[in-house]
Formats: structure tokens, sequence, C-alpha cells
């Protein structure tokens, strides 16, 4: 079963179109279960009503010309129950609709199995037999896992194929759904970037100048043909004349005769050059994968080589020459930095990413930009996008492609809406952040690039919560020196001058790895990551603190944050090098104080050694996202779940509650610098339970600021009384509407009405 399923699973990836995936799976299916009649039922988006779009043993010329209300026959009933339904005696179920023309009179076994994706109902699976018998619990087991195993596979290929007729089915309303990354709203051009030379995510696109993409082509091949000769050599006095005789085989499969031709004549159909020679080398690549020698196989791998070298020099001479959209919405299956420094920055106005998370640096580097983001967008068929118009909704993580007339009237709306938003909050900079009955509420910034200062002082926050230095290590290909992080760190607290600049220490490993310093685990989130490296290689460590000491002479406004402490024992280690580091550099001259030490709570046994940890250090500060995650072990950066990543969760807000208590009952402070602080919504409910700073965003201090000068402490108190006791995040936001809605503020918290919240 495993090898039949593998088998169908490559073929409906390699698919042209969702017709040409669907025909393959009644096709496989019936040949693998032995039955008379295999059938496929999906759901159109648009009015919901099931259409037979495939089979094996009934009319084919019925396919795509009836449909069944969701309700209507015996798939009706297996998308109503969401369940597999096994008769046999097909005709005699209450729910039996014999469709006239279909064929199927002739067959009393029935057994329907529905295909769901992420709890979406796209159709059922159908077989039928001609014998009245029940299917057996081997083959219900059979077809439940298939359909299960090609839920997510229709999905991708339903909307590949909407995408590229031009025809969206998804519901506006719903959009494809990822996590977001940086908050607002982008309307644009999608621009497909490929990573570096790789050929299976090159877009298909037509060719601006055929014969300039054919002469490309051309001078790509020669480029490689001269490299290969070079290595070949070189290397001929190293290799037996068998193994230097495969350079000649390389030469062969560029010939213009072979391969080679194959890509001039897509590209002189209007092809470009990248789509032409992807879709051939592919073709070839696949076809040796599925020989049965195991030497031919292998040639799979020479020709995928030498198709990437040719890109490569493709893609070398062409972002030489790219023509940015005025809009321009930059799509990838990998987002990186170098590609979002190609994009010139008053032309980029959204993100989309296969891949990447809303802690990755990616997504750091958009919030920095005020570039709405989305990431993590699985089901986006990313190479399809490309001149499409896109609507990138990083406030709840949606992508919209080529929305109708009426959907994008109101997307332009939105964003002329926080246009005039941020005008009408920017004369709030300079206000001092108090409730309206008097508590006092700091405003500090998240910052990581050089882009974040101004914006964060534009904004009119009171100091930086959390510094993560990690940006700076992401963003090169080298460990920095202690000179180069020195003059970093400096940057960032004369930029704030008297005010407090909150410096994380190294917090890599999770979804942060350096490319450098590679960490592969198998479950990241549990393993070596923030301190733990860090105390691994005290190396690393110290060198780090020291910059950040001498970056604090004669300012005085460091304070140093550790991430990811999980006992009292990696705090002392970590206290016992800082103090080493302070001696250090007093040594060499310098005269600055002992900077405040902090202990970043983010995992669940650093909430229950709150207390204890306290006592050792000068402050608490909340890391509100992994703690979330960690609490409710769910991973915040997968779209599948994301519906579970609750930040008002009932135990969430309990721990957050309990923390406070814990550092307020050591006479520390405490502060929030997680997604939850910047959230005004939720603002009340922490001012309620003691939070002596909220740190977040810089894009968000204007409309938190708003939030907290309106309303009252007594009132926030009351909705915190309000919420003990509840079970759910949905009565949590209930009662925080009713407030907000009080206050007649729903306009400020519009935009991060999270789905996930």
């Amino acid at each position: 079963m495993i090898e039949t399923l593998r088998k169908i699973v490559q073929a409906v990836n390699e698919a042209d179109t969702l017709d040409d995936a669907l025909n393959f799976i009644v096709h496989e299916v019936r040949a693998a279960m032995q039955t008379d009649v295999c059938t496929i039922y999906l759901r159109d988006q648009g009015n919901r009503r099931l259409v037979f779009r495939a089979t094996e043993g009934l009319n084919k010329d019925k396919v795509g010309q009836f449909s069944l209300a969701a309700s209507e026959g015996l798939v009706g009933w297996v998308v109503a129950r969401g369940e597999l339904l096994n008769l046999d005696d097909a005709m005699n179920h209450p729910s039996f609709q014999l469709v006239p023309g279909l064929g199927e009179e002739t067959f009393n076994s029935f057994m329907g199995a529905p295909i769901i994706h992420q709890r979406d109902p796209l159709g059922v699976l159908v077989v039928q037999q001609s014998a009245a018998r029940r299917f057996s619990d081997d083959e219900e087991a059979f077809l439940i896992t298939v359909s299960a195993q090609l839920a997510g596979v229709i999905a991708h290929a339903e909307l590949t194929g909407a995408v590229s007729s031009g025809e969206i089915a998804r519901d506006d309303a719903t959009g494809i759904v990822g996590v977001p990354g940086s908050p607002g709203i982008g309307i644009g051009t999608a621009v497909f970037v490929s990573p570096t030379a790789d050929l299976s995510a090159v877009p298909s696109r037509s060719a601006d100048n055929r014969k300039q993409e054919l002469r490309a082509f051309r001078a790509a091949l020669a480029r490689v043909r001269d490299d290969i000769e070079v290595v070949a050599e070189n290397l001929r006095d190293e290799l037996s004349p068998e193994d230097h005789a495969l350079f000649n085989v390389y030469l062969t499969i560029l010939d213009d005769s072979t391969m080679g031709s194959e890509v001039a004549g897509l590209i002189k159909a209007g092809e470009w050059a990248q789509g032409a020679l992807s879709q051939v080398m592919i073709k070839h690549i696949r076809h040796f994968e599925r020989m049965e020698h195991s030497y031919l196989r292998e040639r799979a791998v020479d020709v995928r080589d030498l198709g990437t070298r040719v890109l490569t020099y493709l893609q070398d001479e062409e972002r030489s020459i790219r023509d940015w959209p005025e809009n321009t919405i930059l799509v990838a299956e990998e987002v990186t930095a170098s590609a979002l420094g190609e994009v010139p920055r008053e032309r980029l106005v959204g993100i989309v990413s296969l891949r990447g998370s809303s802690n990755s640096h990616t997504a750091i580097l958009a919030r920095g930009m005020g570039v709405p983001a989305v990431l993590g967008a699985s089901d986006l068929p990313y190479s399809r996008l490309d001149d499409k118009t896109v609507v990138v909704d990083g406030y709840n993580g949606r992508v919209y492609i080529n929305p109708h007339a009426q959907a994008l009237r109101r997307f332009e709306k939105l964003v002329n809406e926080d246009e005039a938003l941020s005008e009408e909050l920017a004369i709030l900079r300079d206000d001092l952040c108090q409730t309206s009955d008097g508590r006092r509420v700091p405003l500090w910034v998240n910052t990581g690039i050089a882009a974040d200062l101004q914006r964060a002082l534009d904004n009119g926050a009171e100091g930086v919560g959390l510094y993560r230095t990690e940006v700076a290590f992401l963003l090169r290909d080298r460990f920095p020196s202690e000179e180069e992080q020195r003059q970093l760190y400096r940057d960032q607290l004369e930029a704030f001058a008297s005010a407090p600049v909150t410096m994380r220490t190294l917090d890599i490993g999770g979804d942060k790895s350096l490319p450098y310093f590679p960490i592969k685990e198998d479950n990241p989130f549990l393993g070596w990551r923030g301190v733990r490296v860090t105390l691994d290689h005290p190396e690393i460590f110290l060198a780090q603190v020291r910059a950040m000491l001498k970056a604090n002479e004669g300012l005085g406004n460091l304070r140093i944050l550790l991430p990811m402490i999980s006992s009292v024992e990696e705090l002392e280690e970590s206290l016992v090098l800082i103090k080493r580091c302070h001696e250090e550099v007093s040594a060499e001259g310098y005269t600055q104080p002992f900077p405040p030490i902090g202990v970043m709570i983010e995992v669940p046994s650093a909430v229950y050694l709150a207390a204890s940890l306290a006592e050792r250090v000068d402050f608490l500060s909340v890391g509100s996202n992994d703690l979330t995650q960690y609490l409710l072990a769910v991973d915040r950066n997968n779209a599948r779940v994301a519906d579970l990543y609750q930040a008002l969760h009932p135990a969430v807000l309990s721990a957050l509650q309990a923390i406070v208590v814990a550092a307020h009952g050591a006479g520390k402070t405490v502060s929030l610098c997680g997604e939850i602080a910047g959230d005004p919504r939720s603002v009340p409910l922490l001012i309620a339970m003691g939070f002596d700073q909220l740190s977040m965003n810089a894009t968000n201090v204007p409309r938190v600021k708003k939030v907290v000068q309106t309303i009252t402490e007594e009132d926030a108190h009351t909705a915190l009384r309000k919420i003990q006791g509840m079970h759910s995040a949905g009565q949590v936001m209930a009662v925080l509407d009713e407030l907000i809605e009080g206050y007649q503020l729903e306009r400020f918290i519009r935009s991060n009405k999270r789905g996930r919240q």
C-alpha cells in the first residue's frame, strides 16, 4: 500500500493540471483496490456544490456536467458527516439518489471517504462494485489513507490550476492561510524570485524577447561547457579513463541535438529561458529517477547538476536586467535578506514566503522596513504567481490572489484607513503614556536592525525592551568580531541616550540558524538554543558581553537579558561569566557600572521558578510568544495549527499573572515583550495584571498608546476579574471586545483581530 501511495502522490505532484491529477488518482485507486468504479467529487468553492470531476467506470461524458448539493445523495452524506460510508446495498440507503445517464445502476456496493484538508471538506473519493458486499476493513483503511494523503496534494493542485487559469475559486473571505510576519496590507503585482539555481522552483513565464532569451540560454550553455572542459582537464591525471569519460557524457547532454535543442524549442515557442530549462531538465531527471537500473538512476544527479549550472548563469544575467513593478509583492519559496535587498525599497509593498516564521530574520527585516508580510503559506502555488495581482494581509496572515473588484476595493479602503490612522496617531508621539486615571505604562520597542531605530523614535517609544542581537549574526557569513559588535551596540545605546536599552544575548536555535553555524536537530525548539548554546560556547558569550559593556561606556543605559533560562543553575553560570567580563573590561580602563541583568521567562519551568530567578537578578522580561508555544504545545509558525496558538488562552493568562506576582514579590520589575504586548485589545488585561513596561514592534506603539490613554485602570481591573475562571480564549476576547467597544476604540484594534488569537 505504501508503494502505491507513494506512486500516486508523486504523480499528482508532477501533474500539469488538476484534471490530470484527478484522472491519475481514480485510475490508480481502482487498479489497486480492484474495484469496478473509482470516482472523485470536488466541492466548488463558489456555489459549494459537489462536482463530478473524474471517474473510471462511470460515464466520463458526465464529468464536469453535473453536481450535487452538499446534502444530496450518498456523496453529500459523506461530506455532511465527515466520515466514511461503506454499503453493500447502496440503492436502499435513504440518501441514495440516482443520477440519470451516470451509469451506476448496476453497482450495488458503495464506499466513499471524505477528502478533508485543514478541516475543510474538499470532496469525496468513491469506489463502487457490482457485487453486493461490504468492503473489507483493509479496503476501508486503504481508502481512508489515500484520501487523507491526497487531501493536501489535491488542495495544492486545485489552487495551482486556478491560479494558472486566472480563475481563483477560493472564498475571498478566507484567503490562503499563512503566519503573520509583519503587520499591514500590501496590494501589488507578484514577482516570484527563484532560490539560487533551484530547478524545481523556477516559474513558467512568457518571454518578452525570444531572441534575447535564446541568446542568453546559448551563452549560459557555452559557459558551462567551458567550465566542464576546464574541470575535465584539471582532473585528467587524477581519474581513470573510464571515470574521465563521464565529462564527455556531460558535454553530450548539453549538446544542441539533445536536451539543449528541447530547451531551445520551448524558448522559440514563447517560454523564457529559465522556465524552458527547468521544464526540460525536470522531465529528464524524473525519467532517470524512475529507471530500475541503479547506474541509470544515478544519472539523474548528473542531469540535475548540469541544469543547475546552466540556471546559475541564467539567473546572474536575469538579475542584472530585472524591472521591478511599481508595487512589488515579493514572492519566494523562502525570502532571503539578499532577495529583499534587490528590490528598490520604494517599490516593495509586500512579502509572501512559503517558508519562514514570525521570528525568522525575514520577518524581523520586514517589520523593521514596515513592509506587510505573510510567511509559511504552504498551500500557495508560489511559482505560478508571477504578474498576478496579490493582496498581502500581514495582520491576519492571509494572501489573496486576483481578488474580484469588490474585494480589491475593500482592501484599498483598509490601506487608506491605515494611512489616515497613522497620521491621526502621530500627534501622540510625545504624549505621556498613562491611563486616563493616572496609571503610568511605559511603552518600549523590540528592535533588531538599524531601520527599527528611527521608526521607534518617530513613534514615541520610551526605550528598548528587547534588542535582538542575533539579527547582526544572521546577516553575516561569519561571527562578528567583538569590535564589530561594540559598534553595533553603541549605535543602539546612543540612539536612545538615557532611555533603557535591553540587549538579549545571542538567541539562536529553534527557527533561527546561522548559515555558518548550522544547528540541525529533530526537535529544534526543544533542543540546543538560546543560553544553552552560548554557555556551551563561552567564547561567543564572553565576546558579546564584553562588546556590550564597552559600548555602554559613558552612557549607562544598558540592560542585559538572558534568553531560554530554564534553571537557576543556568542563570548562576551566566552571571559568573558576566561578572568576569565586567572585571576584564574594567581592567582595560572602562569605567561603566555593572548593568542590570534580567531573565527572559519563556519556558514553563521558568514560570514556576520565577520567584527564585527574580531574587538573583534585577528584572524579569516575559517572552510570551515562546511561552505560549510551550504552554499550549503549539508551533506558532505552523499554519496548520495556527488556530490553536492563542495568546489569550486562560492557561497563558494564568502564567502571566503568576510571573508578575513573583517578580513584584521579590521587589523586581517585570516587562512583557511578546506579540500580545502590541495588541491594543489585550493591553487592558496586561495593565491590570501589573506589568511595569510593555515592549512591542514600533508600528504598534501609537495604537497601544491610544488605548492606554483612553481607558481607566479601574475598568481594566474589572475586565481582569471577569475573565478569571473563564475556560476559553473566545470568552476572554468577548470581555475585551466589550470593553473596547464601550470606549469606541474598535477602529484602533480592527487590524489586530487575528483569527488565531
